[in-house]
């Protein structure tokens, strides 16, 4: 049965980060997430940290943020202790959407129940799913809000793509994507996108359906782009790689909480399931070509670069961002949309400089703690 959906405040923001443990030898995956979490459990936080999929994984998740300022200083702190825990085992810690040297077939569960019974389930499919996202949830009032919601965000997930890709490199071979993360996701049976539907009886209805596959038990094994996360009350959009810098991570969360703030508020879209037709094809031109990537309006059927949707799209929203305090958010947002220079884009551009993949994650690991500039 389909659990009930928790009201919380509108518009609140709570942001997940799964990142890379690595060595620092070759700069591969490293089997030490039960050391670093014990290392971190006697800290003070808020948030999270936590394990994720496989052991060279790790999660850090905020609390209930209710502006830009408080997600940032919240990661900022995890990063942190995450960074010391790392300093000590001589492990590094970095964002991005892949690691570029791990092997799928090396991969095994961390050892918690969900994750044995899907790496039975799904066999090589989950072991090919050690990749690494950033989560944004965003508050609801009621279920049928998050589910309007949820479908008009849904016009925006090329945005996002291109905003936060950072994985280009796969298997140590540069796949001509800005996000190659996403491939790893399509070949699930439950992703994509969630149902058109847009009333919380319907949705319950379809989930009690899905139970019947053998594949549903529990929200959580829809790996659809954006979902519905009733125990927090929330929607969760999903589709990002982790950011190289925490700061980039929330500058994002604070463009979609005011993203959608102005969708539930001023009702700007008439959401049909024809929205869907060309939902697919503007994903792969944003994973592909990211912000030079062309989006269809599924409405006009006018075509336009990612980079000016974007553009347009924060004039529209600057009102509301004002209201939730993101203009800083919304400024970094511009700049990295005018001048070009995306986390996938800097990777080429380290890989083009020094011709190693393991100097590119040293770089990833020092840009994660800090660093401004490559040494």
């Amino acid at each position: 049965m389909l659990q009930p959906f928790a009201s919380s405040e509108p518009f609140t923001i709570g942001v997940e980060l799964e990142v890379q443990v690595v060595n620092t030898h070759d700069y591969n995956l490293t089997k030490a997430t039960t050391e670093l979490l014990n290392r971190v459990r006697e800290e003070r936080f808020e948030g999270a940290i936590n394990p994720e999929t496989t052991e060279g994984m790790i999660e850090l998740s905020t609390g209930i943020c209710k502006n830009f300022d408080q997600a940032r200083s919240e990661l900022q702190v995890l990063r942190d202790t995450l960074v010391r825990a790392g300093d000590f085992l001589n492990v590094g810690v970095c964002g991005g959407g892949t690691n570029f040297f791990q092997n799928w077939y090396d991969q095994r569960s961390d050892g918690r129940e969900r994750s044995e019974y899907l790496m039975g389930l799904y066999g090589a499919l989950y072991q090919q799913f050690t990749i690494f996202g950033q989560h944004v949830h965003v508050g609801c009032a009621d279920p049928d809000s998050a589910l309007v919601l949820l479908h008009s965000l849904s016009r925006y997930v090329p945005h996002f793509i291109a905003l936060a890709a950072s994985s280009p490199f796969v298997q140590g071979s540069d796949t001509q994507f800005q996000c190659a993360r996403l491939n790893s996701v399509a070949p699930f049976p439950l992703s994509g996108q969630a149902p058109f539907v847009t009333k919380w009886s319907e949705f319950e209805a379809y989930f009690e359906r899905m139970t019947h596959t053998g594949l549903v038990k529990s929200l959580k094994d829809f790996y659809w782009d954006i979902r519905p996360s009733p125990g927090y009350g929330t929607i969760e959009v999903r589709v990002m790689d982790t950011p190289l810098r925490v700061e980039w991570a929330a500058a994002i969360a604070a463009y979609i909480q005011s993203l959608a703030r102005y969708l539930l508020t001023d009702l700007p879209l008439r959401l049909t399931e024809r929205d869907y037709e060309v939902y697919r094809a503007n994903r792969f031109m944003a994973c592909r070509f990211g912000l030079d990537g062309v989006c269809v309006n599924p409405e006009t059927l006018n075509r336009r670069p990612i980079r000016e949707d974007i553009l347009a799209t924060l004039d529209a929203i600057a009102p509301h961002a004002h209201a939730l305090a993101a203009d800083e958010a919304l400024d970094a947002i511009r700049r990295t949309v005018t001048q070009g220079m995306t986390d996938a884009m800097w990777l080429r551009r380290i890989y083009g400089a020094h011709d190693s993949l393991h100097e590119v994650v040293r770089q990833q690991c020092r840009v994660w703690r800090g660093a401004q500039t490559p040494e």
